[in-house]
């Protein structure tokens, strides 16, 4: 009994936590250095608004360039999008996609739109340059085959290709030959020992992944799903250091 207060104990502490958890990239395809910040599964609504400030509090403190966000932002209809004017306290541009849980929303459609209304960018399937960085954002709503399609028209070999795809689901399906794709989604599990079930439907469930001149770099999320416990995995906000070399 008293072993299991203390992993309870432990769990619940873990899920409150906010770690910074720093990649490294290097490229030839970039045109200078970059620091970008990613984060997934934030699950506003089945987290309330006290740990969005600490994710807010703790992206402050990072010198970067722009933030990515990778779907599950809200995940609840009774939300309150006044909560996210704290988000407007981040003075650097911020891209999104949608993850499976924006469409689970009443009115989905709507909600994502007053997104922009918080200086939070939405690239539905889309892309935008930046500096050399073929920024590319594929929403989750559809087949796995049309996000493969999508990705390849929207790759440009000539520049540094990012992807942001809130599911590990399309990677090595490119046509796209350097690159290098965020997503989230799988919480590594979450708590002990979901994550070998998580990895029997997601080959990728966590960390960095590489395959020739194409990286993977699967997320745990920066929050919980479901139960507020974290065995096994953390919350985590990426700090992506792009090298050029």
């Amino acid at each position: 009994l008293i072993l299991i207060i203390l992993i309870y104990l432990f769990g619940s502490y873990n899920a409150r936590t906010i770690n910074i958890k720093k990649i490294d990239i290097k490229s030839p395809n970039l045109l200078k250095n970059y620091q970008v910040l990613f984060i997934s599964d934030v699950h506003l609504g089945s987290n309330n608004t006290n740990h969005l400030v600490k994710i807010i509090k703790k992206i402050k403190k990072i010198n970067f360039d722009f933030l990515l966000v990778g779907g599950d932002l809200i995940d609840s209809s009774s939300f309150d999008f006044k909560d996210l004017n704290i988000v407007k306290e981040i003075n650097k541009p911020i891209y999104f996609v949608s993850g499976n849980h924006e469409y689970y929303l009443k009115d989905y459609q709507n909600k994502i739109n007053q997104l922009a209304s918080f200086n939070i960018n939405h690239l539905k399937n889309n892309k935008i340059e930046i500096d050399g960085i073929n920024l590319i954002g594929i929403d989750d709503n559809q087949t796995e085959s049309s996000k493969i399609n999508f990705a390849n028209k929207l790759c440009d070999n000539n520049l540094f290709n990012l992807f942001v795809c809130h599911k590990p689901d399309i990677w090595q399906k490119l046509n796209c030959i350097n690159y290098l794709m965020l997503s989230g989604h799988t919480h590594n599990g979450q708590i002990f020992p979901f994550n070998f079930l998580v990895k029997l439907k997601f080959k990728f469930i966590y960390g960095l992944y590489n395959k020739g001149n194409s990286r993977l770099y699967v997320s745990s999320g920066v929050a919980c799903w479901g139960p507020k416990i974290r065995l096994g995995s953390k919350n985590e906000v990426v700090h992506l250091n792009l090298d050029k070399i």
